[in-house]
């Protein structure tokens, strides 16, 4: 198949991951593959270093002339390229991909929603995902459930489709265990709790920084604390501020960027995703359940369908955090419990269910066309 990735995504974020991951996917299985991006962004420098052919369009400009360049621009594209579908990623832009379906280019137009935020639900919106777009690909079960009954998409148009996660490099990894606990001081016996992700408000370190503190002064003496992640939109010294106020300096250590992060999740024995709201893919979720850590969640985005319900609290719910960790740490029949559920759900989310559910849809608009 001749495919257009349109991955106008200025962050390196989860939208932007499930679509490179995907276009990596395609061109690996012999697809012909181009990913329109923005200029000079981190996802057409991520896109680039998968080994992916690339073409910058500006899409997101609101300045007509270079709206009107653009548009030159993907009909150029279009003539030298002949996709037989096209996906867009982002919002932006993608009535203008509409337009050009509708004054006669023969492509078959998917919207992939890979962010949390839904969509404005006016008549314009409604006609363009469900009058001009073949099909509309969502992450997770609550975009669909909105997409069906807000945005009134028919059904044979909506596709649920996870992310999927590349078992090959996260999985338990018993030596990267003991490498890294050694290197942070952690002890054979001492119960170390992790959350990977940016360090970002909305990832909800804060609330795991003070579950992990109200289980120390509840007795939980070996209980510790592992932060994967590197600055974004907080810093470490933000990230250290709540550590220092939470009391917990002496068991808490924080990874910096790291190339080995599978390693990394490992030497965990309870993963944590505390996120405020977002999480529409889950990413750092599927790479820790991936490697058999058992995971508790805030019950925001996709983590409802992926995260055993016994473990899931509310967003911001400090002791509802704290309480769920003390139940995996102290039960082992809730422990097997949740492990369990991951194992099901981690079988249907691999990379090959990915590039195989994506294809199915893929080829079924083609038959249909």
């Amino acid at each position: 198949m001749r495919i257009f990735q349109v991955i106008n995504v200025r962050w390196f974020n989860a939208t932007a991951w499930y679509a490179i991951t995907l276009s990596k996917l395609l061109a690996d299985a012999g697809h012909e593959v181009l990913v329109l991006t923005q200029a000079g962004t981190q996802s057409e420098a991520m896109a680039r270093e998968a080994g992916l052919e690339t073409v910058s369009v500006d899409l997101n400009t609101t300045n007509p002339l270079r709206f009107a360049a653009a548009a030159r621009h993907i009909i150029q594209l279009l003539r030298t390229h002949r996709p037989e579908i096209v996906n867009c990623h982002r919002g932006e832009g993608f009535f203008l991909w509409g337009l050009l379906k509708l004054f006669g280019f023969h492509y078959q137009l998917v919207r992939t929603r890979g962010d949390q935020r839904p969509p404005r639900s006016d008549a314009i919106n409604r006609w363009l995902h469900s009058g001009v777009s073949d099909a509309v690909v969502v992450t997770n079960r609550r975009m669909a459930e909105y997409f069906l009954h807000k945005m009134r998409t028919p059904g044979p148009g909506l596709w649920l489709i996870h992310g999927g996660v590349d078992t090959a490099k996260f999985h338990f990894d018993q030596a990267g265990r003991d490498r890294v606990r050694e290197e942070f001081g952690f002890g054979p016996d001492d119960l170390v709790v992790g959350l990977l992700g940016r360090f970002d408000r909305v990832k909800g370190h804060k609330e795991t920084i003070e579950a992990v503190a109200a289980l120390r002064r509840q007795g939980m003496d070996n209980i510790r604390l592992l932060l994967i992640g590197f600055d974004t939109a907080m810093t470490t010294d933000q990230i250290e501020a709540h550590i220092r106020a939470a009391g917990v300096e002496d068991i808490t250590r924080i990874s910096g960027r790291r190339d080995d992060v599978a390693a990394c999740v490992s030497a965990l024995d309870i993963g944590v995703v505390a996120s405020l709201w977002s999480e529409a893919i889950a990413r750092s979720a599927l790479e820790i359940m991936a490697a058999e850590r058992p995971l508790v969640s805030t019950d925001v985005g996709v983590m409802p369908d992926l995260v055993d319900a016994s473990v899931l609290v509310k967003p911001e719910d400090v002791d509802g955090l704290a309480e769920a960790i003390k139940g995996v740490a102290t039960d082992p029949d809730l422990r097997e419990q949740v492990l369990a559920a991951q194992k099901r759900t981690m079988s249907q989310l691999t990379l090959d269910e990915f590039l195989k559910r994506t294809l199915n849809l893929y080829q079924s608009l083609l038959e249909d066309a």
